[in-house]
């Protein structure tokens, strides 16, 4: 046999004990290192409910905050809708349903009074006072009269309508009104004055006690054949006043021509015979007038010779 071989022989006591130990110590270590992550795991034991506390608030909070997004968003799609359904209404069609409700019952109570053999006009005349009885009747007198004389007369008396309802849409505005008439009158006596301090007006006192301003001829200041008048300079706003007057009797003018059918100053050559067929013509002449203009100006040229 060779001599490089050697058996190899059998363990002694002292390699018995040093596997002993080896073993040993091999078993004792993870018990060592098990006992040292006992404290670590104890000590996170201590600090789970403060971070567990911490994060069920932050949880509520932003429970409260999608409850209040939520709301909030219902709320606003709420007012949306109103806003659109309000926008989408028609302001004189809704007059005139209110207008066909009070009709309805203003009737059916009139039914009512009338079924338990009552006067309605008697009845219904106990909610108004005397004073407003009166003013009433007035106005609807001055309505029927207004009604009666709708038609043209001639022109002074169509220059009082426009008058008389210049003076009522001035009058809806109170405290400017009665600023301008306070200022009126203060030029109107501002003007009395300077006049009878040249010469031009003497003040006279009547039979009754009043004191009135007469030419030198004996004549009333305020006659239409005046013409101090003439003298007056009005202010800037009252130009402008002047002016929006005028621009909006012409545009009432305008519409109610369009209203009718008629024709405007900017009208051309009357190529239609109600309005329908003047609209058809003006989108045909949008389209195919840059290929028929010349053969339009042939046929005139032709015409003319």
């Amino acid at each position: 046999m060779p001599s490089s071989l050697k058996r190899k022989g059998s363990p002694g006591l002292e390699d018995d004990v040093d596997s002993t130990k080896r073993h040993l110590s091999e078993n004792e270590s993870p018990n060592h290192d098990q006992d040292e992550a006992v404290p670590n795991l104890e000590h996170h034991s201590d600090e789970a409910p403060p971070s567990s506390s911490a994060a069920t608030d932050r949880a509520a909070r932003f429970a409260a905050l999608r409850a209040r997004n939520q709301s909030s968003r219902k709320a606003n799609l709420a007012e949306t809708r109103t806003e659109a359904r309000r926008a989408a209404a028609d302001p004189s069609q809704l007059q005139s349903l209110q207008r066909k409700k009070d009709i309805a019952e203003h009737k059916l109570l009139k039914a009512d009074v009338e079924a338990d053999g009552e006067d309605f006009e008697r009845k219904r005349a106990w909610d108004w006072t005397v004073e407003e009885s009166e003013r009433w009747d007035e106005r609807m007198k001055e309505k029927a009269s207004r009604k009666n004389a709708v038609g043209f007369a001639d022109y002074r008396k169509e220059a009082g309508k426009v008058y008389d309802r210049q003076i009522r849409e001035m009058e809806k505005g109170k405290e400017s009104m009665e600023g301008r008439r306070d200022a009126y009158e203060r030029e109107k006596t501002e003007a009395i004055e300077r006049s009878v301090r040249s010469g031009g007006l003497e003040i006279v006192e009547t039979e009754s006690g009043e004191l009135i301003a007469v030419d030198k001829d004996g004549s009333f200041y305020s006659t239409a054949d005046s013409t101090a008048s003439f003298t007056n300079k009005p202010d800037k706003a009252a130009v402008d006043r002047l002016v929006a007057d005028i621009r909006k009797a012409e545009e009432v003018r305008l519409r109610k021509r369009r209203e009718r059918g008629g024709r405007d100053e900017t009208d051309g050559d009357v190529t239609y015979i109600n309005e329908k067929n003047k609209q058809f013509n003006l989108k045909l002449a949008r389209f195919y007038d840059k290929y028929t203009s010349e053969i339009r100006d042939s046929f005139e040229r032709g015409t003319a010779i």
